[in-house]
């Protein structure tokens, strides 16, 4: 039989049929009767976001058929060889290879039990799956790339892509702590032991595996003897604890549109001497890429390159600070099943609108500090912000860089690093067509663009924020200084170049924010996840006024609180490093990481014990280890746990309070909520009763023309705000996306 390009025969009996018109008879309903019992699985990935051509399947047999009896097709072709027994002695289980780009069918069959058929789609090993159009410019990196300590580049990439091909090296694990190549030919003197969690003592080497998926560079990490068979899709030697860590880089400054010449690190002794495999990408460190899309996208194929190497972990934990913790947060609530269990530290929601705000309102106070010919102390202006010191106030003016994508002079501004050439770099003049380094512009795929522009939409807005209104209230700004403030703090154009006007949103922007989970909600995946967020860095009084502030754990924890009517699944943990501890203990932290990790290792294995049938979401509660609770860490060299429910609050508040306090936020100072969640506040009219100060007539004047509009109404729902549309979203052009579509299931 002929067929034309790109289609291949099915053959379903003595029937041969095209490949889409068989597809159409499988996800029909009512199109074939499955054998009792007999189940295909894509264990993989999700059937409708396999890459790379490839997936790993599992078949269940039903009690009384021979596994000898079952035969499986792809797309007409036979694939049973690629089937063996699984290694939990599950049914059957196989890579399957092969696949077209697009949909393809699976037919899996039983003599005398029918058949069972499973609709995959492919996707390019280089992406994109549902993250939308790639981002232009995009610089490969591999050529930088240092595979392991002491050893070579990936050296130049194969395609434009940025492709290399995959390869695996082996490690050992010295008695002095460091990874070098391993020859089991030659043993080495100095190989280290391990023992895993569960209680193996094991040879410390390491397979490391790196590649290129979705223009990424990837590595993975497990402990594996060559000498020994296994681990495999059908064997487990033993070392792996058959658990898996993600790990997340932080950033999200020092240059985007490029493929980073390093991953979050799957090196880690802390998990990899416990028996986990570890995972990472180079676009998964928010220094290289900030968009949180595209680091779904790429776990998700990471992931899915691991469980076809490996099989499907157990569970998977995510782990990482700062830019680490907005890709847990993001990944787990927009992308539900990718990760089972998050670590997040030195934490925040996400980066474009608790950080983003943040850092917005104090480029603006500072910038009105240095202009304003009224006086003010630098104890006036810090109080009008909200922050634990005033240097955070300049400090978080040079992070608000990355809202800014012109190249400047006389502040921080443009966030490229050298591998991004200058000539492929936006200017107003000099080069108007090229990549603008902004959050927005990074996330163009949810936001738009302006038609006027090109230029992303924007959902970044302070119409009717009154900044230091609850200093005033507080006798610690007078009433001149209140009125200056906002009178003259302005704003900033989408070049973020100073105005005297205030910035508004983009409402097409600032409702997709809402509806896509760029602004975290927290009631999606989270609502059923296990959460142990820990002050990795606790900076409100030390670092020079650093950006990890303690009030953004606090934010997650209120929207979660909105989303869910409750927070049992998220446990806090207070008592980061900051420049005092670390120079006195340099292994506090690092004694408190451990905890985190065991801690979430039991909750989840207590999780995957619970047979009983009722939601995850109460799973997760009921199974949360008793003595796993809220609380804080003392200042010593092997700190001492204070069990105490986090709360938001200053000193004099509560024990860890007094250890570790928190500050307000400029919003929150001006009346914001503690979520951080609203992007564009509703308005209201000024009300005298809202001051307790008393305005001449000719000082209430000047504040209504100073907000003709009103002031934010901060007790009711931001403009456009609403509830997550849904999970597992797919963007196809700039601005346009859509919920999850009904995947084909088996038939």
């Amino acid at each position: 039989m002929k067929t034309r390009k790109g289609v291949h025969p099915l053959r379903d009996g003595a029937t041969c049929i095209g490949r889409f018109a068989a597809l159409a008879v499988a996800i029909a309903a009512g199109s074939a009767q499955a054998a009792p019992g007999l189940t295909v699985e894509a264990v993989s990935n999700r059937p409708d976001k396999l890459s790379g051509g490839d997936a790993l399947i599992r078949i269940r047999v039903p009690a009384g058929v021979e596994a000898e009896q079952v035969q499986v097709t792809l797309n007409g072709a036979d694939v049973t060889a690629a089937f063996g027994p699984a290694a939990d002695g599950g049914g059957l289980v196989g890579l399957v290879e092969g696949l077209t780009e697009g949909y393809n069918l699976l037919l899996a069959r039983a003599d005398g039990a029918g058949a069972t058929r499973l609709v995959l789609q492919s996707h390019p090993a280089t992406g994109p799956v549902f993250a939308g159009p790639r981002q232009q410019p995009f610089v490969c990196e591999t050529a930088e790339f240092r595979v392991y300590p002491g050893g070579g580049t990936l050296g130049a990439p194969l395609d434009a892509n940025c492709s290399v091909a995959r390869r695996v090296d082996y490690l050992y694990r010295t008695t002095a702590g460091q990874f070098r190549p391993y020859d089991p030919a030659v043993p080495p003197a100095d190989l280290a032991m391990t023992t895993t969690l569960d209680g193996l003592t094991v040879p410390y080497v390491v397979r490391l595996e790196t590649g290129t998926l979705n223009r990424a560079i990837y590595q993975t990490a497990v402990l594996d003897d060559p000498s020994r068979p296994g681990p495999s899709i059908r064997e487990r030697d033993g070392a792996w604890n058959g658990r898996l860590v993600y790990n997340f880089g932080g950033g999200c400054r020092s240059g985007w549109y490029r493929q980073g010449s390093g991953t979050g690190g799957v090196l880690d002794h802390r998990e990899l001497s416990r028996g986990f495999a570890t995972a990472s990408a180079s676009l998964n460190v928010f220094g290289n890429n900030c968009d949180d899309l595209l680091a779904a996208e790429t776990m998700m194929m990471v992931k899915e390159r691991f469980i076809e190497t490996y099989g499907r972990p157990r569970y998977t934990i995510g782990w990482g600070c700062s830019g680490g913790s907005y890709q847990q947060h993001q990944i787990g609530d927009n992308y539900p099943g990718l990760l089972d269990g998050i670590i997040p530290s030195c934490s925040f929601p996400e980066v474009g609108f608790g950080t983003a705000h943040t850092l917005a309102d104090s480029r603006l106070l500072w910038h009105y500090y240095q202009t304003t010919d009224l006086p003010w102390t630098e104890e006036q202006l810090r109080a009008a912000s909200g922050f634990g010191v005033f240097a955070t106030i300049p400090n978080l003016d040079n992070g608000a860089a990355r809202l800014d994508p012109v190249p400047r002079t006389d502040r921080a501004s443009a966030e490229f690093d050298a591998s991004v050439d200058p000539s492929l770099r936006y200017h107003p003049v000099d080069n108007p067509d090229g990549a603008r380094a902004t959050l927005y512009d990074h996330a163009v795929n949810t936001y738009g663009r302006d038609p006027q522009t090109g230029f992303a939409r924007r959902p970044l807005d302070n119409v009717g924020v009154q900044y230091g209104l609850e200093a005033l209230n507080a006798g610690q700004i007078s009433k001149a200084q209140f009125l200056d403030l906002n009178e003259e703090i302005g704003g900033m154009d989408i070049d973020a170049n100073f105005t005297a006007e205030r910035m508004v949103a983009d409402r097409r922007a600032t409702r997709a924010a809402y509806r896509t989970g760029r602004m975290l909600s927290g009631g999606g995946g989270l609502a059923e996840m296990p959460i142990l967020d820990y002050d990795q860095l606790y900076t409100d009084l030390q670092r020079g006024g650093d950006i990890h502030l303690k009030f953004h754990h606090f934010s997650t924890r209120e929207r979660l609180l909105k989303a869910n009517g409750h927070t049992d699944n998220h446990v806090m943990w207070s008592g980061g490093g900051n420049s005092v501890d670390d120079a006195a203990y340099p292994n506090r932290v690092a004694y408190i990481q451990d905890r985190a990790l065991e801690a979430m290792d039991q909750w989840l294995a207590n999780i995957a014990n619970d047979p009983s049938g009722v939601p995850r979401a109460v799973k997760v509660v009921r199974n949360k280890p008793t003595d796993l609770q809220d609380g804080c860490w003392t200042r010593q060299a092997t700190p001492q746990f204070i069990a105490e429910t986090q709360r938001f609050g200053g000193p004099g508040t509560s024990t860890c309070n007094d250890l570790y306090p928190a500050f307000p936020s400029p919003r929150m100072v001006a009346g914001g909520p503690l979520a951080s969640d609203v992007i564009k506040c509703q308005l209201k009219a000024i009300d005298p009763r809202d001051y307790r100060v008393d305005f001449t007539d000719a000082e209430f004047a000047r504040l209504n023309r100073i907000f003709p509009s009103g002031v934010c109404n901060w007790e009711v729902a931001g403009v456009e705000q609403q509830p997550l549309m849904g999970t597992w979203l797919e963007y196809t052009h700039a601005g346009q996306y859509r919920s999850d579509p009904p995947r084909p299931t088996q038939r």
